[in-house]
């Protein structure tokens, strides 16, 4: 049966389907409709999770062979299928076919893919999905459907804008869900539940602040200590506010503490994937993941805590200080002991 994304929580309410196929290239909405999915699977005691990443050299029989071992301490288990060119190939075609001949009890199947093509979706393995499952496809969203989509999601954090913010907002970060996602982020970090002019956000969404804090964090991660310095010293002089610099900071801190814990290939894809990091950075992430230590990752979130409080006046100190720790620690620079 397929389904349109906004229909799925309503699906889910009736009933849980042992399969959910989603595709498309909008890794932001695939991440959050992936996630309800298996938040309403774990109410209904689906407590065991296990992830594949069905690339080009994936073993197709690890699907029979997870479908038929139960697990010791749960019977109910969500096998996590990780799809990314968006057709199995012939092995993963004639797997998908007989575990759809053959429904294991107490077990569900999430498959999250990319973009499928109409010929795809004439293929057995597809129609297969279709008839004991939940199909659901997710098209770039446009016009009236995105600002809708960025109006909820400031509504979902109490943010109240000014007619035409949301437009704005639309307009500045051209359809990239995941980019508008961070932004509203940004926003409620620097002024919380409010309502916001338009003013505001053109100061918070300027596509030079934006650049240059990304900037630091790329530098602190690249282990150029010398850029580290200057841009901060720069970002303080231009009157970026400080706990935007803070937010991107803890927000890459956390990437790399999620992509370090991630124990196979694909778990780790899953966290890049999900972040919508490809390309370059991919590689920056990972290289920056081998050379940092859980002990500094952690001092760098300790560090983001102390920048918190002194921004918001709970702590004595400057924060940009504090902030250029922070960095310097990301960049492997030893510092001395100042988070007390």
């Amino acid at each position: 049966m397929q389904i349109k994304p906004q229909q799925l929580v309503g699906a889910l309410q009736k009933t849980l389907a042992p399969v959910y196929f989603i595709s498309g290239d909008e890794p932001q909405q695939l991440g959050e409709l992936a996630d309800t999915i298996r938040r309403s699977a774990k109410e209904r005691d689906f407590t065991a999770r296990e992830i594949f990443f069905a690339d080009k050299q994936f073993d197709w029989k690890q699907l029979n062979v997870s479908a038929d071992n139960f697990s010791i301490f749960s019977d109910k288990k969500i096998i996590d299928l990780r799809l990314p060119s968006g057709t199995p190939g012939t092995d993963g075609a004639r797997a998908l076919t007989a575990y759809c001949k053959h429904l294991p009890e107490d077990t569900l199947l999430l498959i999250t893919a990319g973009k499928v093509t109409k010929d795809a979706q004439k293929s057995s393995w597809f129609q297969a999905l279709d008839k004991v499952g939940c199909v659901i496809q997710i098209w770039p969203l446009a016009g009236q459907d995105l600002l809708r989509w960025i109006q909820d999601r400031m509504q979902q954090r109490g943010i109240i804008p000014e007619p035409g913010a949301v437009k704005l907002l639309a307009d500045r970060v051209e359809g990239n869900l995941l980019a508008a996602a961070q932004e509203i982020e940004k926003l409620y970090v620097l002024y919380g539940s409010a309502k916001l002019s338009t003013q505001q956000i053109i100061d918070v969404v300027a596509d030079s602040s934006r650049y240059d804090v990304f900037k630091l964090v790329e530098s602190a991660l690249s282990g150029q200590a010398d850029k580290v310095l200057k841009i901060v010293s720069s970002l303080k002089a231009e009157g970026i506010a400080s706990a935007i610099v803070l937010w991107a900071l803890m927000r890459e801190t956390r990437i790399l503490i999620a992509y370090k814990a991630a124990q196979g290939q694909g778990e780790k894809e899953l966290i890049l994937k999900k972040n919508g990091i490809w390309g370059e950075r991919k590689q920056l992430i990972d290289s920056s993941a081998k050379r940092l230590t859980h002990v500094e990752l952690n001092n760098v979130l300790v560090l983001g805590a102390k920048a918190d409080r002194q921004i918001k006046g709970q702590q004595q100190g400057d924060a940009w200080e504090t902030l250029l720790e922070a960095s310097l620690v990301l960049a492997s620079v030893s510092v001395l002991d100042k988070t007390g």
